[in-house]
């Protein structure tokens, strides 16, 4: 057999007479004396039937676990959670989104211990199996890498392309009586043609983007689209890539730095991408005990142009990226312009300013535009403060040019309540719908709220009402919204004083959000504020409203320094 130095972790499971019983059983699933003498890969399939983004990574996994086994190792699979955010969207099942990313990251880490891998992959598709994901490479630092699914091609309707994006937007567009049944049915069947993740420079894709920027993913292997004939190759050079990430014992946290988290949120910024990176971004921050606030995304953004122009607030969606250059032509761009740390290290071996000079640019592509010529001058992501989010709140402005919006508050205690206003016409122009306790711990989970959003723009009211929110948008939201408003609700937050008729205003410039009360009646509205009772009272719902962070420090869960009596009592008695 080979020396243990290369199969640093798993020699200690199954080498020796007294491991005998560990090998017995491995052999039933298939595993030979020379399987035995190899490293043990961990292949995370994040597959699930439910919902396309991660449909065809069974599929997928037999390409990457041929790879591992052409480069000297033994791969064994196994799989975790994924909730579609696209299925559940608008329901109760929403709430389990954002609350799967740490099972995700949990459970990859109970198997990966548990069977001491000596390496892993995770493949991944839809929006929380990514950051949950990379927070599992990070925390068991081992030898690893993200392989990204790739995005669904986009739809046909009517003469032109269409997301799931489109749908949700037809639905306020029906309800308002400007779209048929027929049209609607029509549109449902074809928004989404097949295998992959949502096609605009939504959720998914804004995380694949930054974990290619991160150095986590393999630059131009993450981002072949799903149903691309490429895309198995893509998995094969993969698993040689593990193997070979293991013979140079380059772990996570070698890669995962602040620099790259810098330029993770910088290639956000430039593409309009997903105000859930925040979120996932200071998660995986965390887990790699890295130091970074919400500030430093408004930092980063202000001086990154807004490049790709990318639905939702844009004209292509993510194969159209691919087409046009993929992820390394925007790296290269923004390199050219000083905006990344070009030496910092990727999975491959080669530094990120490596990658991006080997950038292939289509001609006469008009996904990314020239560093002269960008769609904004500043990034997509603005972080505003103020007596209604002391802590921070997330606005989008990639796709409108609203600077300030001063508005009557429309409230709302939960996201039906301001959905069913929505679709009965009674929210007009001018309202800032405020939508509430839909925060992590409220929830809880920190619903999104892209059935609201988008019925708002199917109902012709995109630029003229504003929405924000202690819950979460979608990545395909586009207009005046602001979510993770810190504290929420459920904790006592400001956004708990709001009543009917109160004065909102937003100003994008000097990066606040107030309402026009003073702070000696906000807390006098508060002296009366009781906290409502938790929606879950046993199992992961009400171990995660336990647990959970403000959504200002990522919604993580992390042990508490003191358990509160409740707990010691349990802990005591059981």
């Amino acid at each position: 057999m080979d020396q243990p130095t290369s199969r640093p972790r798993s020699h200690t499971l199954i080498d020796g007479a007294s491991r005998a019983g560990a090998r017995s059983m491995l052999r039933a699933c298939g595993l030979r004396d020379e399987d035995f003498a190899k490293p043990l890969i961990g292949i995370a399939n994040t597959w699930i039937e439910i919902g396309p983004c991660n449909y065809h990574l069974r599929e997928l996994a037999e390409h990457v676990k041929a790879g591992v086994r052409a480069a000297g190792g033994t791969p064994l699979e196994f799989n975790t959670v994924s909730i579609s955010d696209g299925i559940t969207m608008g329901t109760e099942g929403m709430r389990m989104s954002l609350v799967s990313r740490e099972v995700i990251a949990d459970s990859i880490e109970l198997v990966s211990r548990g069977n001491l891998f000596d390496a892993l992959i995770v493949l991944v598709g839809c929006d929380k199996t990514i950051p949950g994901g990379i927070m599992a490479l990070a925390r068991l630092n081992i030898p690893g890498l993200i392989l990204y699914g790739g995005s669904i091609a986009p739809g046909t309707f009517e003469g032109h392309a269409v997301t799931i994006q489109d749908v949700y937007e037809a639905i306020g567009m029906h309800a308002r009586g400007s779209m048929t049944d027929a049209q609607l049915k029509s549109l449902e069947g074809a928004a989404c043609p097949g295998a992959g993740a949502c096609g605009g420079q939504f959720t998914a894709n804004t995380m694949a983007l930054v974990c290619e920027f991160l150095g986590i993913a393999p630059m131009g292997l993450s981002s072949v689209p799903a149903t691309n004939d490429a895309k198995g190759n893509a998995g094969h050079c993969a698993g040689e890539l593990v193997m070979d990430l293991l013979r140079r014992d380059v772990t996570p946290l070698k890669i995962i730095t602040k620099a790259s988290i810098e330029n993770a949120i910088a290639g956000v910024a430039a593409t309009g991408g997903s105000t859930n990176s925040v979120l996932h971004l200071l998660a995986i921050a965390s887990e790699a005990n890295l130091p970074l606030s919400i500030d430093d995304f408004d930092r980063i953004s202000s001086r990154v142009p807004i490049l790709a122009d990318l639905k939702p607030g844009g004209r292509f969606v993510a194969t159209d990226l691919f087409a046009a250059g993929g992820s390394a032509l925007v790296a290269k761009r923004m390199l050219e312009a000083g905006l990344l740390h070009g030496d910092c290290l990727t999975v491959t071996g080669r530094t990120l300013a490596e990658e991006a000079a080997a950038a292939k640019e289509t001609p006469n592509q008009q996904v990314v535009h020239k560093l002269d010529a960008p769609l904004k001058p500043t990034g997509g992501l603005v972080i505003l403060k103020g007596n209604l989010a002391p802590e921070g709140c997330v606005i989008k402005v990639a796709g409108h040019n609203i600077e300030t919006f001063k508005g009557t508050a429309r409230v709302f205690d939960n996201e039906e309540a301001a959905f069913a206003a929505v679709e009965n016409g009674t929210v007009e122009a001018g309202d800032v719908v405020v939508i509430r306790y839909e925060g992590p711990k409220g929830g809880p989970g920190m619903r999104e709220m892209l059935q609201v959003t988008a019925a708002l723009v199917g109902a012709g009211l995109g630029d003229s009402v504003a929405l924000l929110t202690d819950g979460r948008f979608s990545g395909a939201t586009h207009g005046f919204m602001a979510g993770h408003v810190a504290p929420e609700a459920a904790t006592g937050g400001p956004i708990a004083a709001i009543a009917d008729g109160d004065t909102i205003v937003f100003d994008i410039p000097k990066r606040t959000l107030n309402v026009n009360l003073t702070d000696a009646e906000i807390q006098r509205r508060l002296s009366s504020w009781k906290a409502p009772a938790p929606r879950f009272k046993t199992g992961v719902m009400a171990k995660y409203a336990l647990l959970v962070s403000s959504s200002s420090l990522g919604a993580v869960t992390a042990v508490p320094k003191t358990f509160p009596p409740a707990a010691q009592t349990v802990a005591r008695t059981s």
